[in-house]
């Protein structure tokens, strides 16, 4: 063996794919477009999944009492989770193969009583609350739209506005710099913007009839003949303030997809198409897509709830190995995952913030993760050295084109996935995602490459696990 091929080959996967590969890689990159030009929330997401796995043959499980190898099922919990299985040949006491992402993304959400007029300005705005962890700086002076469900009289009502062929848009207004200097030239960039100043900028006609607030009165008019709302209503609504483009491909040689809500619904829709693709695996497979990761996997529809157990319960229920706690334990003791998220690419302009021999390029495959979490692995899931050889194994039989990465310089920063939470049960469990440009911003950015790659990864590894 010569010197040369003792050592890992890094290069451009680019350069490894054929034409037919490259027409398959080009084939979901429109598939990525059409979804994150239509799908911007957790919401949007388990609908949209809900409706293409019907299509699919995937059925209900409230509704199933039994169930075979090859078996198509679906979970849903309270439109904000959910999972997708395919029945397998052995028992589910010998373990699932789970792929889990998330489909909430950073965003701004309204406050409960948000409408307000401001007699200043003679506008009427919207106040809000930040969710994730976002630049807020970011988010003003760029067109936005709302999206969302508010319940009238009993009955849940889509709102959408902003982002549709002639809508108009919202927006977050900034200081111009002719009059910035004391106000904002001073902060740090972080601070650029507070919290309190995300107001959304949403009406300044006021309405002709004599009332204490013409111009909020007009925009409520506005939501009454379009939904039925009143401003009571607004106290019943999940709503949510997000980029009112679309999905674009980047860069003159189309290499790149851009949008919003790519952390964490690129990986989500990958598993998705992946766990559809499935025949009848060994084991059984399931893709986990929760809500909530992006504030800690908290409440009822993160991956701390309990709907992972029900899932588990619910496949011993129906392939008759009783749903039983100890046959609960043997499960998830046995069980293999990944953690479908994205990671940090390298930036072109930051590369500072890289260790570059452990760090993500674009266009170099799905990236693995180790381990996550910040310092001294506070907060990690670390996969032991016997998974990984059994995923990569699997990777490279396949050749699939992949690259091993940490999530920038040791204390630098850090992050977390749900991997901790699935390791829980005591399944082996690894990070492995798209790597991202510009994360947790309005307009993330991927190679198409990558997103191909991930899916590969995604779906060979729930077979041969």
């Amino acid at each position: 063996m010569g010197l040369e091929e003792l050592m890992e080959k890094k290069e451009s996967g680019w350069l490894r794919v054929g034409d037919e590969e490259l027409g398959q890689i080009e084939a979901v990159g429109k598939e990525l477009l059409d979804f994150f030009t239509e799908v911007k929330t957790e919401r949007e997401a388990v609908e949209r999944f809900s409706a293409a796995a019907r299509e699919a043959g995937f059925r209900d499980v409230a509704s199933a009492t039994g169930a075979e190898p090859g078996d198509r099922l679906m979970v849903t919990f309270k439109d904000k989770t959910m999972a997708l299985v395919v029945v397998g040949r052995r028992p589910v006491r010998e373990g699932l193969r789970i792929v889990a992402a998330h489909i909430d993304s950073p965003r701004i959400d309204l406050k409960p009583s948000p409408l307000v007029e401001d007699k200043d300005s003679s506008t009427a705005i919207l106040k809000t609350q930040y969710y994730g962890g976002i630049k807020k700086y970011q988010w003003v002076t760029m067109p936005l739209a709302i999206r969302g469900i508010v319940v009238v009289d009993g009955k849940p009502v889509k709102i959408r506005i902003g982002d549709r062929p002639g809508d108009p848009v919202l927006t977050i207004t900034d200081l111009l710099p002719h009059l910035a200097k004391k106000v904002q030239g001073e902060r740090k960039l972080f601070e650029g913007i507070e919290a309190e100043e995300l107001n959304v900028l949403v009406g300044n006609r006021p309405v002709k009839e004599d009332v204490k607030e013409r111009v909020k009165a007009m925009v409520l008019k506005v939501l009454n003949e379009e939904y039925g709302m009143r401003e009571a209503h607004l106290h019943r609504a999940d709503l949510e303030i997000v980029p009112a483009w679309g999905a674009y491909e980047v860069g003159l040689d189309r290499s790149m997809i851009g949008g919003y809500g790519l952390d964490d619904r690129l990986n989500a829709y990958l598993a998705f198409r992946a766990v559809l693709d499935l025949e009848v695996p060994e084991h059984t497979s399931v893709a986990l897509f929760y809500d909530r990761e992006e504030i800690g996997s908290e409440g009822f529809a993160g991956a701390q709830s309990f709907f992972t157990k029900k899932v588990y319960f619910e496949l011993l229920r129906l392939r008759g190995e009783g749903p039983s706690y100890p046959n609960f334990l043997d499960a998830a003791l046995s069980s293999k995952a990944v953690s479908a998220d994205v990671d940090a690419a390298v930036d072109p302009t930051f590369k500072q913030v890289h260790d570059l021999s452990n760090a993500a390029r674009l266009g170099h495959g799905v990236a693995i993760l180790k381990y996550t979490g910040h310092g001294g692995k506070y907060g990690a899931s670390e996969a032991r050295a016997e998974y990984m050889a059994e995923v990569l194994d699997v990777l490279d039989r396949h050749k699939v084109i992949y690259q091993m990465s940490t999530l920038g310089k040791v204390d630098w920063g850090g992050g977390g996935t749900v991997a901790k939470f699935l390791a829980r049960y005591g399944m082996d469990i690894v990070d492995m995602g798209v790597p991202v440009l510009s994360m947790h911003s309005p307009m993330e950015i991927a190679s198409k490459l990558d997103c191909w790659s991930a899916y590969r990864a995604f779906k060979v590894l729930m077979e041969e696990l």
